[in-house]
């Protein structure tokens, strides 16, 4: 029996009642059900008590008793929880709407083919809707839910669409309007006393959303904003109401749109929101989403009203005006990307910013080449009239902006070989899985040194002496990392003495690096450091020559192997030394290191082989004359020899 049916008590019998059936008594002792078939008509299905079934009958409606009041909500799951798995399952994980789009027209159609509510036939069109009466099951409610992100998620593609023909934003809003519209209803529907507490405050916060998007794209500011923190605020209450694992949905939906809540306040006039909204974009790593594209054009516009009073940049000692509008933007949020960098949370984050910042380093560095190329005077190393040997501004500035985008690349890469470096020394969970391997981080400051290399041939910076010393003791340093991951590799490999002798390299180029630093005031401020990379590959040099021993190799260093005999010795069975004194704890334990067992084999003397190599050069006397001869007797000797005559 289900749920949420109930029971009738007539003449001693126990009936299970359902919902959505209404009972009419016949006569003493009988009762039979009535229900609607798929055109709406009243239809009596069987009769109880009549000790058999009845046929399908049609007539006046009975005296029908009314609904008995049932409870959807409990059944129901939650409205967001349904959007939300749906969205992810099927396509807007990639941003692709158009196939959700069609898995909300299918899952319309199986719902609408299951609970009998089909809007005609395949002739004639007959619209219905859903009503409160209907709300015994809760797939209605998801009707309608379905029906509202159906219409929203065409609006969503043709949003994208949108931005090449323009047109189609006028189909976008009428979507827009229609997904409002089913939410509306939804809202209506929920106001049932059957629908949970609960699922009435999801609907209200969704319907405050899609209202919110409508006026969102409509440029109402003030409305879109009340509409969204109407939202948000069911949906913080909701979140503090239940448990944490509950409460993650809620907060995830709250986080989407307080952009959308920001950009309205911008727009309204609250000028401090705009530093909220490009640390969000910051922090996003400039990733995609509904508000990415609104983001960036509004960036872009505050930046480009405060470039207007921008007019130089200084650089190595010499000012540059900057005319060209890209470069004045990215120079002004250069500060704020790199304040981004430095407070990202996790790694990932910090390398989604790094490529947000090359990306618009390299769109900048091209606006500058363009300028380069219109004018013939400047698309080589200028003279200056006035100053002989001194590049243009122009190729000055390139050179600026072409050292941001290299020293960006230095540290990115620096980021990654950290982050792999501290994989490195963990240990993997998974043998069968492949981990990081010190071939990755030589990879990395192969481009780190590649970078470093264009550095040093920049136009207007080869009579810097300053300039290209640092460089050089930048270089410095990230050979000693790379000629230490080489060493980790062949020890990998068991190649002691190529590792050894890389281990050293790296220790020269450290000593290098410090004695250069004494000169040059905070070069290696931005740099790793030097004295750890001394004190591991110490440690790494002793667990080399240990591994080395253990594993076979001699080292040719006499005094090293004095150290290390004594650590040897309880490796070493009691029978092979027994002319050396070693206090060895072991050999009053239950398992002694006596002799070795099983033993080596052991080469000793076998049974010689003889082979006879004289019989081959033996001549051996004729023996014809000994040989009896056989005359020739033709047809009468084979006669004779038929019939055992002699020859």
């Amino acid at each position: 029996m289900a749920d949420n049916a109930h029971v009738l008590f007539s003449h001693a019998f126990v009936l299970p009642v359902f919902p959505g059936r209404r009972l009419s008594f016949l006569s003493c002792g009988d009762v039979c059900w009535w229900g609607r078939n798929g055109r709406g008509e009243v239809e009596r299905r069987q009769s109880v008590t009549g000790g058999g079934r009845q046929g399908v009958g049609r007539g006046p409606r009975p005296r029908e008793y009314p609904l008995l009041p049932t409870r959807v909500g409990p059944v129901a799951p939650g409205v967001l929880q349904v959007v939300k798995d749906s969205q992810q399952q099927h396509g807007l994980r990639h941003g692709d709407y158009q196939r959700y789009r069609g898995y909300c027209s299918r899952r319309l159609r199986r719902l609408r083919k299951t609970l009998g509510f089909r809007m005609g036939n395949r002739h004639k069109f007959t619209g219905k809707k859903v009503t409160v009466e209907m709300l015994t099951d809760h797939r209605y409610l998801l009707l309608v839910v379905m029906e509202a992100e159906r219409a929203w998620s065409y609006a969503m593609q043709l949003k994208q669409e949108a931005n090449t023909e323009p047109r189609k934003r006028f189909h976008l809003l009428a979507r827009l309007r229609k997904a409002a519209k089913h939410g509306e209803q939804l809202e209506r529907l929920c106001e049932s006393p059957r629908v949970d507490a609960k699922t009435k405050l999801e609907a209200q916060a969704y319907t405050a959303y899609l209202t919110g998007m409508v006026q969102f794209e409509l440029q109402e500011w003030k409305s879109a904003m009340e509409a969204f923190n109407k939202c948000k605020t069911i949906y913080e209450k909701l979140a503090s109401a239940f448990t944490e694992e509950q409460a993650v949905l809620y907060r995830q939906r709250v986080e989407e749109i307080s952009p959308n809540i920001r950009y309205c306040a911008y727009n309204i006039g609250d000028q401090n929101a705009i530093n909220d909204l490009m640390q969000m974009r910051l922090s996003a790593g400039g990733g995609g989403g509904m508000m990415a594209e609104k983001l960036e054009a509004l960036i872009t516009q505050t930046r480009a009203k405060q470039a207007a009073t921008m007019s130089e940049v200084e650089w190595r000692g010499r000012t540059v005006p900057v005319k060209i509008d890209k470069a004045r933007i990215f120079l002004l949020g250069l500060a704020d990307n790199e304040a981004a960098i430095a407070q990202a949370a996790d790694e990932e984050t910090k390398e989604r910013l790094y490529e947000t910042l090359l990306a618009e380093c390299r769109d900048t560095i091209q606006a500058v080449r363009e300028e380069l190329r219109a004018d013939g005077k400047q698309r080589e190393r200028a003279v200056d009239s006035t100053e002989s040997g001194k590049v243009s501004n122009v190729q000055y500035l390139h050179s600026y902006l072409t050292y941001i985008k290299l020293w960006t690349v230095v540290r990115r890469n620096e980021s990654m070989a950290h982050a792999l470096q501290a994989k490195l020394k963990e240990p993997q969970p998974d043998e069968n899985k492949r981990g990081p391997r010190p071939q990755d981080l030589i990879r990395l400051y192969d481009i780190i040194l590649q970078s470093l290399a264009e550095l040093s041939t920049l136009h207007g910076l080869e009579e810097d002496h300053t300039f290209q010393k640092e460089v050089a003791l930048k270089t410095l340093v990230y050979k000693a990392y790379r000629c230490f991951f080489i060493a980790q590799s062949y020890v990998l490999v068991k190649k002691w003495s190529e590792a050894l002798v890389l281990y050293e390299r790296v220790l020269k180029y450290a000593r290098e690096v410090q004695s250069k630093a004494k000169h040059l005031n905070n070069s290696l401020k931005d740099l790793p450091d030097v004295q750890e990379l001394i004190a591991e590959v110490n440690a790494e040099k002793y667990s080399l020559q240990a591994a080395a021993i253990l594993g076979g190799f001699l080292s040719c260093q006499p005094l090293f192997q004095l150290e290390l005999s004594y650590l040897l010795m309880g490796f070493i069975p009691l029978s092979e030394r027994l002319d050396t004194f070693h206090l060895d704890p072991s050999l009053l334990g239950k398992q002694p290191n006596l002799v070795q067992f099983p033993p080596d084999f052991q080469p000793i003397p076998c049974k010689p082989l003889f082979f006879d190599l004289a019989l081959n050069h033996v001549a051996f006397p004729p023996l014809d004359d000994k040989v009896e001869q056989k005359g020739k007797g033709g047809l009468t000797g084979y006669i004779k020899g038929i019939f055992g005559f002699g020859s």
